[in-house]
């Protein structure tokens, strides 16, 4: 029996509902079975799924029933734009830290102009934040670093995929920053309270790297680090900006205010209007 793409949808979406899962991501596996743009999916609704694209659709729909993400049936997710391949090691990025990168290039193109500047992504995962960067700000010299070897390999890839000329460090947070001086530092790094977790989707869970996603010390350990370590590596002119947890605004601004006493420090919501981004302005 034949199927419309629009009547899988329908049914794909309901399916997804039912379980407490993202509808929409039905679409963008249907948009991966069928090879149409978002555009050419929505003028041919009423076209049949070929048997092929029928019993693909539907046996990775049950994969996400599941709750696997589509991003990892699909191998990617667009950021800022560009095309990233992500899987287990990395987190999936999402569109709150599309705003860290929005609002970091404003900032550093008001404080340094077009030059050439030293900028650091901390726990780079997918490489999003470090390859978007560049990508946009073509003066600049982008290093991104990770822990884990299984992340700077996704990242690296997706650098050769956008064509971004992006150097990779394995290392622990900013140590492997020491030796040079930085205009611009920027980190998403974990910051979820491990009690958290007995909130979480399984989707999230079940498929997202914990170490990426999970810190110590009510999700604060990370950003405690970062405010002792940052201080001795920034240039007299520099920007850090960093994502947040949505209730952790005034315990980050604290820190860095501690740490760099003379600078402008802004918590800025996301679209949600919930806190997710502080930067921190050094002039």
């Amino acid at each position: 029996m034949t199927e419309k793409i629009f009547e899988a949808l329908k049914k794909a979406g309901s399916l997804l509902e039912s379980k407490g899962l993202d509808s929409h991501a039905a679409q963008l596996l249907m948009q991966f079975i069928t090879e149409k743009s978002n555009a050419s999916l929505l003028a041919d609704m009423r076209e049949p799924l070929t048997p092929q694209q029928k019993s693909d659709f539907w046996s990775k729909m049950n994969q996400m029933l599941d709750g696997k993400p589509v991003q990892h049936i699909i191998g990617m997710e667009l950021f800022y734009g560009y095309r990233f391949e992500v899987n287990e090691h990395v987190l999936i990025p999402r569109p709150e830290t599309e705003e860290l990168v929005h609002g970091a290039l404003l900032r550093s193109k008001k404080l340094f102009g077009k030059g050439p500047i030293k900028v650091a992504d901390i726990g780079t995962g997918s490489g999003a934040i470090a390859v978007s960067f560049k990508k946009e700000y073509p003066d600049a010299e982008v290093t991104a670093i990770d822990i884990s070897k299984d992340a700077l390999a996704v990242a690296q890839r997706n650098a050769n995929l956008n064509q971004a000329d992006v150097s990779f460090i394995q290392g622990d947070l900013a140590e492997p920053l020491h030796g040079k001086v930085w205009d611009v530092v920027l980190s998403n790094p974990p910051y979820i309270a491990i009690e958290e977790a007995k909130t979480m989707s399984k989707t999230v869970l079940d498929y997202e790297p914990h170490h990426a996603l999970f810190a110590d010390e009510n999700g604060l350990l990370f950003y405690k680090r970062l405010a002792k370590d940052l201080p001795e590596l920034l240039s007299k002119r520099a920007l850090i900006g960093v994502e947040i947890g949505h209730q952790q605004g005034e315990s980050v601004h604290a820190l860095l205010k501690e740490a760099f006493p003379d600078a402008v420090i802004e918590t800025v919501k996301d679209i949600n209007g919930k806190d997710r981004m502080i930067f921190c302005e050094i002039v």
